[in-house]
């Protein structure tokens, strides 16, 4: 679909935002796709694009998403791999995502190596339909070894007869009003949530627990740091409490699960140290 009909096509289905994320290569002549002229007073765009260069352990080039880049962003010289990418398009200003890990059969090694993201795609619902949809393995194992990242969701929705359906994953952002630096600027400060259908309405940590309010879930969650996890299953669970000691000194996570499958998941949460007497 055009980018028009796209816009077009997220507007309808209620959204207030959409990135329009071509794939930033040769083959399609670099394209960094001007949505500026589809912007409204009650929605919006964000400039990006899904950039690519040589290569991954398994795979031969990088997936590495790229919102907020300038509409002047060079593309890649013949002798630049995908970390040093990703580290040219933060510097420009965007919002770097590890793409569908899962999916492009990302390693340890690779994602280490790739130190300018601020956050990976824990979901991709376009590579559901092949069982690779989530990647919150390879981010939880970051996690435990220091990295800083949040964690998003993404459609990848490509429009084609033969994809899942559209609007099925997205990010839930916390801005002072619809104005696109203003949800850049909440991405990379990780002000925002992930959900393929559950809504966060508040979650709270307080010395012992934290406590979640939602909309009515079938089961909520906390996992994180260590093996494990807390667990609270009902029907129509609106809010409870879910005690985080066992993550001590780490972090955890919660998510949320509806009657129908779907999911909602907050941003790494990092705790504090044990205290001493």
């Amino acid at each position: 679909m055009s980018p028009e009909a796209t816009a077009r096509y997220y507007r309808d289905a209620g959204y207030d935002f959409v990135a329009i994320t071509d794939h930033f290569r040769a083959e399609y002549g670099f394209p960094l796709t001007d949505t500026r002229s589809l912007r409204t007073p009650t929605f919006t765009t964000l400039l990006g694009a899904e950039l690519h260069a040589p290569r991954t352990e398994a795979g031969p080039s990088w997936h590495i998403l790229a919102v907020g880049l300038p509409l002047n962003f060079t593309p890649p010289a013949a002798d630049e791999d995908g970390p040093q990418l990703a580290r040219r398009a933060r510097s420009a200003g965007a919002f770097v995502g590890m793409a569908h890990p899962s999916a492009s059969l990302l390693t340890n090694d690779d994602a280490v190596r790739l130190d300018a993201a601020h956050s990976v795609e824990v979901y991709n619902a376009l590579a559901e339909r092949e069982h690779r949809g989530d990647s919150w393995h390879l981010t939880d194992v970051l996690l435990n070894r220091g990295r800083r990242l949040t964690a998003y969701a993404a459609d990848d929705a490509h429009l084609q007869p033969q994809d899942p359906p559209a609007c099925a994953a997205w990010v839930q952002v916390r801005a002072q009003a619809l104005d696109p630096e203003l949800l850049l600027d909440a991405l990379k400060a990780g002000h925002f949530y992930s959900s393929t259908g559950p809504t966060l309405h508040d979650v709270e940590l307080t010395a012992e627990a934290i406590t979640v309010r939602c909309s009515p879930a079938r089961k909520v969650f906390l996992s994180g740091s260590a093996p494990g996890a807390q667990v609270v299953e009902g029907t129509d669970v609106t809010e409870c409490s879910l005690a985080w000691a066992m993550f001590r000194d780490g972090f955890c996570r919660v998510t949320v699960e509806d009657a129908s499958g779907g999911r909602a998941w907050t941003n790494p949460i990092h705790l504090p140290p044990p205290t001493t007497a």
